[in-house]
């Protein structure tokens, strides 16, 4: 509960967030939403609200353990750990008829904190090993549909051959991709769409035959650009013919680690050297965020891949999402939906869920499909009226409702870091079947073990590995004109070692296919392991955090004068006046331009 409310202005209040105890300020359009989903105003701040989200999401860590269906005994893989004392269903039997969800049901006890009855509806419904729905020879994946020939595909969907991504859709033939549509023969590309062969591009799409690029759009054949349009032949964004772009290429070199590595350094000053646009925002009205495409009324908000319209603090949704607050990781036709994530597949009025599709009306519910008017049911398929997975009439189930609201409210589950859940918070941590190392959580707001127990999260120990390491660190052959098929046969040492916090997992091999791709695209092979690899990716990007900022251009030229303006701007000989909110550290050496001064130089 709010320790402490005081009146900020008309249009908004000033809160200390129960979780973290920093102050964060309700808007009118906090206010807003909360109205109109009936509960009081969020206790907790945005990242506080997310981390706690974010700590029911088990993407990328893998299990084998039996599978728990009556007369099953196979060994399955799956994203819950084999201690966990969960019922887990390999998908053929999630699915079938074998088993039905209502048989689950318990009267509700007004005696007892909702969550903590909830939890055990948790222990007792069926799960589904890995949520890869239509896959086609792609078990190594989770939280997928309709993938095939993908292994390690995390979060994308309609995929084909795609290996260590995440969030990649419609793209064929690509690895160590993250938040990618329809690419083809790509490598370690981010937050672009419509590359084909292209490797170590952040930002950019419609691109051919190109390496490092930053921000650009409609490129062939270009190595280390920053900031360019409708171009071919560049380096380093200086004009070369097409033979001496070709000379300039082979002595590069990418396909031998170490040329890699220093044109890797080479770029990252390179880039410093731009303006980089206050945000990532395009095709969008009216929004404040960040990476946010075909968008309307977006307010406090990251990774909007639309079209969305009305959200606010939101994170991560693809292909429509409107009028929402307060939700993660979702997309497909979404609508109205308060303080839940992983929501798709066509869901309306969803309240405090996790794991839903096809569904409307429901309030703290996980992991149903094709239903409605669902109060804390778990793992129901084709019911409505249901409370704790019992069947009821409308009649009773509309007069229950609202006295379980109230008791919420009245009776308040406390978890172990004692905080406060009543009605309208999200379920809290503690009874997620996952550890919090686990979970993207840590991937986003990572905690040791020592603060995440203090803080009343739960932990798993990392399993020990025992790989018999054919190939220690340092002993690849750096060039890959230098690797034999035989490479596939052995067993290459993480160069982390298992001695970072990104989940190392020590070691890793080269598959066949994936041999292929590098021969492909002639580049050397990866040192460290998928885990490390993804780790890395995320720590490029920007945080999901705004700053108050204001554009750095000078006038003619950056204020830091790294960059000198090619085109005069709109505020004259002097400094740009105007301000924003940004992802970029007003106190970092990032320059920073508004639109207009970015469009002046970029368009």
């Amino acid at each position: 509960m709010e320790k402490e409310t005081k009146t900020h202005s008309p249009s908004s209040v000033s809160a200390t967030c129960q979780s973290c105890q920093k102050e964060f300020t309700l808007t009118a359009g906090d206010l807003e939403f909360s109205e109109r989903f009936k509960t009081r105003p969020v206790t907790w701040c945005f990242d506080c609200r997310l981390q706690r989200r974010m700590s029911f999401r088990n993407e990328n860590k893998l299990y084998k353990r039996k599978c728990d269906a009556p007369g099953h005994t196979e060994e399955m893989l799956s994203i819950y750990a084999p201690e966990k004392p969960l019922n887990i269903y390999d998908q053929k039997a999630w699915w079938s008829d074998s088993w039905e969800g209502l048989q689950f049901g318990k009267n509700y006890d007004f005696n007892r904190p909702f969550f903590e009855q909830f939890q055990e509806l948790i222990k007792a419904v069926p799960w589904m090993s890995l949520f890869n729905m239509n896959s086609t020879n792609s078990d190594y994946c989770n939280m997928t549909t309709d993938n095939k020939d993908c292994y390690l595909v995390f979060g994308g969907d309609y995929n084909e051959n795609c290996m260590y991504s995440t969030f990649n859709f419609y793209s064929r033939d690509c690895l160590d991709n993250y938040m990618t549509n329809e690419n083809e023969l790509s490598y370690e590309v981010k937050n672009s769409r419509s590359q084909y062969k292209c490797m170590f591009i952040n930002w950019a799409k419609d691109c051919t035959e190109s390496a490092f690029l930053d921000d650009c759009t409609g490129l062939s054949n270009c190595i280390g650009c920053v900031n360019m349009k409708n171009a071919q032949y560049c380096i380093f964004n200086e004009q070369y013919s097409k033979e001496e772009y070709e000379q300039k290429k082979a002595e590069l070199d990418f396909s031998d680690a170490n040329k890699l590595a220093e044109f890797k350094q080479k770029f990252n000053e390179f880039k410093k050297k731009f303006p980089k646009k206050y945000a990532d925002i395009i095709r969008t009205e009216d929004a404040v965020g960040n990476r946010i495409n075909d968008a309307k009324n977006i307010q406090n908000c990251f990774d909007i891949f639309g079209p969305a319209e009305n959200l606010r603090d939101v994170f991560l949704t693809f292909n429509t999402y409107k009028d929402s607050y307060s939700c993660s990781h979702g997309g497909h036709g979404v609508e109205e939906c308060y303080e839940s994530t992983a929501i798709f597949g066509n869901c309306q009025r969803l309240f405090g869920c996790i794991l839903m599709s096809s569904t409307h009306d429901a309030a703290y519910s996980y992991n149903c499909r094709g239903s409605s008017n669902l109060f804390g049911c778990v793992g129901l398929r084709d019911k409505q009226y249901c409370i704790l997975n019992k069947q009821y009439t409308k009649e009773e189930y509309e007069e229950l409702v609202p006295k379980i609201k109230a008791h919420m409210d009245q009776m308040p589950y406390t978890d172990a870091g004692g905080r406060v859940h009543q009605y309208g918070d999200f379920f809290p941590s503690q009874i997620s079947p996952f550890a919090y190392n686990e979970t993207v959580a840590q991937e986003y707001f990572p905690l040791t073990k020592e603060d995440a127990i203090i803080k009343g999260f739960t932990w798993r120990d990392q399993d020990v590995k025992s790989y018999q390491i054919t190939i220690p660190s340092g002993q690849l052959p750096p060039k890959l004109s230098e690797i034999t098929d035989e490479i596939t046969k052995e067993v290459i040492e993480c160069a982390h070692k298992g001695e970072c916090q990104d989940g190392c997992s020590t070691a890793f091999r080269i598959l066949p296919q994936e041999l292929t791709f590098y021969r492909r695209l002639n580049v050397a092979l990866p040192t460290l392991c998928p885990s490390c690899r993804h780790a890395s990716r995320l720590a490029s990007l920007a945080p999901l955090k705004l700053f108050a900022g204001k554009c750095k251009c000078g006038g003619a030229s950056s204020e830091n004068s790294l960059y000198k303006n090619t085109a005069s701007h709109f505020h004259g000989a002097g400094p740009c006046p105007n301000e924003f909110k940004t992802p970029y550290d007003p106190a970092s050496d990032t320059i920073t331009y508004c639109e207009q001064c970015y469009q002046a130089e970029v368009a």
